[in-house]
């Protein structure tokens, strides 16, 4: 008797962007499994804020900035608060941060030996960081500020991690310009290994910066420990911009192609 039950799917649509169904431990398990000296792929992990910056960028390369979150390998959820939009509408969002990704990859992926390439943050993190895996081969390249408007910038970027060659590339330098340097990588087809477009994520490892409790985690309110911490800086996302998910939820229909 042949079965009528069909496989689950691999991803699901929300919001314009097509997330993987793995747990966590399966996103360990694939990027794991894929050899060092493979063609560049990345992963991207879409929160609240990149949502709805995606939504309401009216930017001249706003398809672009689309291209690259969507010519990603992988996308896993960031954001317990997606996750639980999703939910009503029957979609069961697994949540794999780049925050909880990042230890992990280092932890239980990286051999000794394996070079490491991470793209911004201080030099000093970078320092703690080699203390903390000191069998690791780290390399850094720390472009400029503004980097996204400096196609120069842009191209060192890529002309560095095509020649270290690394294993992992940690892409730490904030949305959209990590995915947009991301897709530019793979575009070139001269690189290897995997980028991970995880934002502040190696500040937490070396504990530069502070996650929130996991008190904070369960109860989807990670933003507000953010908010707490860092006031001046961070109100206008989580007060004024972060709240628009709400109306994307409300009014977004799932045939809806955004960016395209």
């Amino acid at each position: 008797m042949t079965s009528t039950t069909s496989a689950a799917p691999a991803t699901r649509a929300f919001l314009g962007l097509d997330y993987d169904l793995l747990p966590i431990d399966d996103v360990l398990a694939q990027l794991g499994a894929r050899p060092a000296d493979a063609p560049f792929v990345y992963l991207v992990t879409p929160n609240v804020d990149h949502v709805v910056r995606l939504h309401d960028d009216t930017s001249d390369d706003r398809e672009t900035i689309w291209a690259a979150y969507r010519a990603a390998r992988w996308c896993t959820c960031d954001s317990r608060i997606l996750a639980a939009l999703a939910r009503p509408r029957g979609i069961d969002l697994p949540i794999a941060p780049g925050s909880d990704l990042t230890p992990l990859v280092l932890d239980r992926l990286c051999r000794p030996g394996d070079r490491i390439a991470v793209i911004g943050g201080r030099e000093s993190t970078v320092v703690a960081l080699t203390r903390l895996y000191p069998g690791l081969d780290i390399v850094q390249h720390r472009p400029p500020m503004g980097m996204r408007r400096n196609p120069a910038a842009m191209a060192a970027a890529v002309r560095f991690v095509v020649e270290a060659r690394p294993r992992f590339t940690f892409l730490a330098v904030g949305s959209p310009q990590q995915e947009l340097l991301a897709h530019l990588i793979a575009r070139d087809g001269g690189a290897t290994g995997i980028g991970l477009c995880i934002g502040a994520a190696i500040e937490f490892v070396v504990g530069e910066s502070k996650r929130a409790p996991r008190l904070f985690q369960r109860l989807h309110i990670e933003w507000a420990f953010r908010l707490l911490a860092d006031p001046r800086r961070l109100w206008k996302r989580y007060l004024v911009t972060g709240p628009r998910i709400f109306r994307l939820v409300r009014e977004h229909h799932p045939g809806d192609t955004p960016g395209a």
